[in-house]
């Protein structure tokens, strides 16, 4: 039995008839976030445990050093698995599942915990767009992502600096570094990569 086989029959979640009263009632879109470059893999398990899931990827034409030329699905959106569920499936069965790092949240949200973020929520129509133009565009599609501003606050939310908090002071967009003022301690060069940070409201 193969790695994948093996996680998905161990982690095959039982469905309940009824969602929990707290959270989302229907399934919807939640954007869990996996380690890079691993993407395809665990859909294919989530797929496997019949979970359904999108990975956007774009079919482009890749030139190796050697000339050679191959059409290859390009993952469009490192880290990222866009899951369909209801909250009671995620909290209950996915969301322990061991390659999901966690789930984005919605920092622009309100929260109705003092702890926790509301979780970021796509719309069918939103994914609906985002399947249409990977499918239908000619030329490469790059998602932007909203860049860190000077003056930002960030919250470190992996790794052995979890939790410390600061401001950005500086950003090296070829290299995603930033430089982050600390209160009552100065400043501190701290080289991040902004996939570990998130913004504090």
């Amino acid at each position: 039995m193969s790695e994948n086989q093996d996680i998905a029959k161990k982690a095959t979640p039982v469905l309940s008839e009824t969602d929990d009263a707290v959270g989302v009632p229907k399934a919807k879109w939640f954007i869990a976030i996996v380690n890079n470059r691993h993407e395809k893999k665990y859909a294919k398990i989530l797929t496997q445990m019949g979970i359904e899931n999108y990975v956007p990827v774009q079919n482009r034409l890749r030139i190796y050093a050697c000339g050679k030329k191959k059409h290859v699905d390009y993952v469009v959106i490192p880290s990222v698995i866009f899951v369909h569920c209801t909250e009671c499936e995620r909290k209950n069965n996915i969301v322990t599942l061991p390659f999901i790092n966690r789930f984005m949240t919605n920092n622009a949200g309100m929260s109705t915990s003092s702890v926790n973020k509301p979780l970021a929520i796509v719309s069918d129509k939103e994914i609906d767009r985002l399947k249409f133009m990977l499918e239908q565009s000619d030329t490469p599609v790059e998602i932007c992502q909203r860049p860190y501003l000077k003056g930002d606050k960030v919250k470190i939310i992996r790794g052995s600096l979890q939790g410390l908090e600061g401001n950005v002071i500086d950003i090296n967009q070829a290299k995603t570094e930033l430089i982050i003022s600390l209160e009552f301690f100065g400043y501190a060069r701290i080289h991040i990569d902004t996939k570990n940070l998130e913004l504090v409201k």
